[in-house]
């Protein structure tokens, strides 16, 4: 028996904002909300964890007091399905993205960060 990736846990200061940012990089829809917590998830297989085998993991933003103050340990990596790399980096930055350096180099990928600073990447490669 093995586990299977569900869910991302993000703490954030303005949970509604970082959701709605999400849902248009991903093109995801908004499954719940709470008290301090919104859910998101792909509209495609929104049963998620309930279904068997793999399935696309829901992003669950939590509002904590504290601001981010390091580098990401763990961050996402988006691959554009419908248009270039370049053109998809456009699009995260006309939303809201900024570009980052984490020291990556000369790399195929592209770092940007969200609206709170979390680092994610996209990468060079079209996966639909």
């Amino acid at each position: 028996m093995t586990s299977k990736f569900t869910e991302l846990a993000i703490d954030c200061a303005d949970p509604r904002r970082l959701a709605r940012f999400w849902c248009s990089v991903l093109d995801y829809e908004v499954q719940d909300e709470g008290d301090g917590i919104v859910i998101i998830g792909s509209p495609v297989v929104p049963e998620g964890k309930n279904r068997l085998g793999p399935v696309p993991p829901t992003l669950t933003f939590a509002h904590v007091p504290e601001g981010k103050t390091v580098k990401n340990r763990l961050h996402l990596d988006v691959n554009p399905t419908d248009r270039e790399q370049e053109e998809e980096v456009r699009r995260l930055l006309d939303l809201g993205a900024r570009h980052v350096d984490v020291g990556q180099g000369d790399e195929s990928w592209v770092v940007l960060a969200d609206l709170e600073g979390n680092e994610f990447c996209v990468l060079a490669g079209r996966c639909p």
